[in-house]
């Protein structure tokens, strides 16, 4: 075949579309593969729910850097993850540390919430300290919305024999419970390239990083997290 100019000119275009188009895969492949558990040397885990529906514990525990989990286990007064029994008990079997945690719902009667946790979250079964997750205020004002959140929160420290952990996002955080969470451990929620700072600048045990995460043996995103600084399972281990 005779190649004239034009058909080298469509020649050059095409391969220049394709080398483009393989340049573009490989960065994106790349920008998929690398995640912050690959490039540092932090403690890492995951926190999971029946959203994630079928987990295959054994690829979590025995082929991912991820080092604990946070199950959900309980919401409000009534409502119990369907799959809290079934992930507490594989999680442990496959070896990583495990905690237990309620979704807080500040209209809910406070004592109703923490029977039904207690009914799930069983000491025996846990090797970290239970979470809190701290996302609503249930229309109430703020007032009143911490006066509800903390009575919980000595509950459960009395039932518990320990602070829990708060988990909270870090805009949420800065608007409602700035200066109010002193003596607590912090679980912080910041989906972004910079570590979060708080508003009163309280000290952050653990940074959640992404709600978009991927690990092997869990399908979709999962919500990973990390220990900031020098923090370590230690500081939040459940003393029997």
């Amino acid at each position: 075949m005779k190649i004239t100019r034009n058909s080298r000119g469509s020649l050059n275009r095409y391969v220049t579309l394709l080398l483009l188009f393989f340049a573009v895969n490989t960065y994106a492949h790349d920008d998929y593969d690398v995640q912050c558990e690959d490039t540092c040397s932090h403690i890492h885990g995951i926190d999971i729910s029946h959203y994630q529906g079928d987990i295959f514990w054994e690829s979590v525990g025995d082929r991912t850097p991820m080092a604990f989990v946070y199950i959900k286990a309980t919401e409000g007064g009534d409502r119990i993850d369907e799959r809290f029994e079934e992930n507490i008990r594989m999680a442990h079997r496959h070896g990583l540390k495990v905690g237990s945690y309620h979704f807080y719902r500040p209209l809910t009667e406070q004592y109703k919430q923490l029977e039904n946790f207690k009914k799930q979250c069983l000491p025996r079964e846990q090797d970290l300290i239970p979470m809190i997750d701290v996302e609503s205020v249930g229309g109430l004002p703020v007032e009143d919305f911490c006066d509800s959140l903390f009575f919980f929160l000595e509950l459960v420290e009395e039932a518990y024999h320990q602070r829990p952990l708060i988990y909270t996002g870090r805009n949420f955080y800065n608007k409602y419970l700035k200066g109010m969470l002193k003596g607590y451990k912090l679980m912080i929620a910041m989906y972004t390239d910079e570590e979060p700072v708080l508003a009163d600048e309280q000290d952050i045990t653990i940074w959640q990083y992404t709600g978009k995460g991927r690990v092997e043996g869990v399908k979709g995103f999962v919500d990973k997290s990390r220990f900031m600084g020098n923090h370590t399972l230690f500081e939040i281990r459940y003393r029997h």
